[in-house]
């Protein structure tokens, strides 16, 4: 029987291709990145050790390398850093060792790192559990995986907007921004993968702009336009954007004429096993039952309170 390999999501040549043009602008608008390398970072300060070898995946032109140097208190705290990115394009001017990778094809060795960085680039992956089972098999025990992706609360205007106004104009609406998973998702498959001690961590982002152009502009400029292996049946025409643009300013639109975005942080924490580490206590174990230390009668499941 032939075996059914599922398309995937995303195309990773139109994907390459939209950020190859955007390295140009990302300088510009590089304000979410800015944000998710902050969060990293944040969490970095809180460990008290030192990883000596560390893989920054999806650099985009060496933000966490750059944030290392400017802040005394974690710059110690990483020996060795490598870079990878998609696109050649944000490592040209990289002086850090750098190579180019896809996300969806990781060449990376079994135990070979104690920390791995990745901001803002997970969500483009197809296959997130395989990319994240590499990842926890790179890591030596007791390192760590910092990650930040968008997560579902990301660009709910304009989704709103977009199939709103298709659905006036043509009667149906179509997929035109990617799918985001949330922070439950991203903890579960932390846990799926095999780390220890998994956390995610939601952050929201609010941004106010002129218009929809200005907001379609600037995710041109991110890179960060939609890139389905299957092309929209129905390409957005003037009228859609009109169309979208009056909703848009209509539901979203302040005071002052501007209009809001919402983008969701999300960063994930996950540990690859070591002994050392905290391990959840067996069922019945604790020395103290519950209602004793909260002051309260015990109930079983099959008794009515009184």
């Amino acid at each position: 029987m032939k075996t059914m390999i599922p398309t995937p999501l995303f195309d990773r040549k139109r994907l390459q291709r939209q950020r190859d043009r955007a390295a140009k602008t990302f300088a510009s608008v590089s304000f979410l990145k800015e944000r998710a390398v902050y969060d990293v970072c944040e969490r970095l300060d809180l460990i008290n050790r030192r990883f000596e070898a560390a893989l920054d995946i999806g650099s985009h032109g060496g933000y966490f390398g750059r944030a290392l140097k400017a802040l005394p208190d974690i710059k110690d705290k990483v020996g060795f850093l490598a870079e990878c990115d998609l696109n050649h394009a944000f490592l040209s001017t990289r002086t850090a060792p750098a190579f180019v990778a896809d996300e969806d094809h990781m060449p990376l060795a079994p135990l070979s790192l104690d920390l791995v960085i990745s901001t803002l680039v997970l969500h483009w992956v197809n296959d997130v559990p395989g990319f994240l089972a590499q990842v926890r098999h790179a890591l030596r025990p007791d390192g760590l995986f910092l990650a930040s992706f968008l997560g579902g609360r990301t660009l709910q205007e304009l989704r709103l907007c977009l199939a709103q106004a298709e659905e006036e104009v043509l009667g149906t609406a179509s997929p035109r921004v990617s799918p985001f998973a949330d922070a439950q998702d991203g903890a579960r498959l932390l846990q799926r993968a095999g780390f220890a001690l998994p956390v995610a961590d939601s952050d929201l982002v609010r941004v106010r702009y002129k218009n929809l152009f200005s907001i379609f502009r600037d995710l041109k400029a991110m890179g960060e336009t939609a890139a389905f292996t299957k092309h929209e049946s129905r390409p957005l025409t003037r009228t859609l954007i009109a169309r979208a643009a009056d909703i848009y300013q209509a539901d979203y639109g302040d005071s002052d004429g501007r209009v809001g975005v919402t983008f969701e942080i999300i960063t994930l924490t996950g540990w690859a096993p070591h002994e050392s580490q905290q391990k959840p206590l067996a069922p019945g174990s604790a020395k103290m039952r519950l209602a004793d230390a909260l002051g309260t009668r015990e109930v079983s499941a099959g008794e009515k309170p009184l």
